[in-house]
């Protein structure tokens, strides 16, 4: 039997910077990308993308003719967010800011850093542009977690901004258009004056479905935490205190 052979490694930094040098570099690039509303062209490297990503692997699969093929547009991405997501794919590491936060190509070490980092930095987070252009789906990813540090008014607040930004975007009502995400919120935790505000807000501009509005309102009826017991009550890590709280019985967890 051979024996084993020798495994050499090199160093980390100088491969990854390499790679970083390649991030929206035109030399070599055989993919181009038409990125946010300011359809800046972005440089890319087909084999690269695909092999380090399934959405990209989808999206690029077609094989392509000779020559630079037509610009991939991306037209609701973010190009900070979008940047930020090549350089993590070119060399497996990026720096987070809360402007280039992106959650929306299915990448799972990132995505779970992105999603810590606004757990982390909600308030701060929920204030950008690049929060009014997340998908729904990356949008309803947050919303599911218990560690936001913001609190659920504010939370309904900036749930219907998003809503009012895509139905202009999209030509769809504002309830249509949050539809995927509002169950997500816990309107359970907000007090009985926040609540009425928010019903009557409700009636001039629907967002949320008048049956989880009714949902909130029995948990405040029956004042046991027992038949309160679940999601649309438990507590977030920034959920401020109110006297009703004590009824449901929900610490964070």
């Amino acid at each position: 039997m051979d024996p084993p052979g020798l495994v050499v490694h090199g160093k980390a930094e100088p491969f990854s910077a390499a790679l970083r040098s390649l991030v929206n570099n035109p030399r070599y690039s055989d993919v181009r990308f038409v990125v946010g509303q300011e359809q800046q062209e972005i440089f890319a490297h087909r084999c690269l993308l695909a092999c380090r990503c399934n959405f990209f692997q989808r999206l690029l699969g077609t094989e392509t003719g000779p020559g630079m093929p037509s610009p991939v547009v991306l037209s609701t991405v973010p190009t900070e967010a979008f940047l930020a997501v090549l350089e993590f794919l070119y060399t497996n590491s990026v720096k987070l800011h809360r402007h280039s936060v992106a959650v929306t190509f299915g990448l799972g070490p990132l995505q779970e850093h992105c999603v810590a980092f606004i757990e982390a930095h909600s308030q701060e987070a929920l204030r950008t542009r690049s929060f009014l252009e997340l998908s729904a789906a990356a949008l309803l990813l947050l919303l599911r977690s218990d560690k936001l540090c913001v609190d659920e008014a504010e939370l309904v607040r900036a749930a219907r901004s998003w809503a009012r930004v895509g139905a202009a975007v999209l030509e769809r009502s504002v309830a249509e258009v949050a539809a995927p995400v509002v169950k997500e919120l816990r309107l359970a935790l907000l007090a009985p004056v926040e609540l009425s505000a928010l019903e009557e807000q409700n009636r001039q501009e629907p967002l949320i479905p008048v049956e989880q509005i009714v949902e909130a309102w029995k948990c405040h009826a029956l004042r046991r935490g027992d038949e309160a017991r679940g999601t649309p009550c438990r507590r977030r890590k920034g959920t401020l205190p109110r006297e009703h709280h004590r009824f449901l019985d929900l610490a964070f967890k």
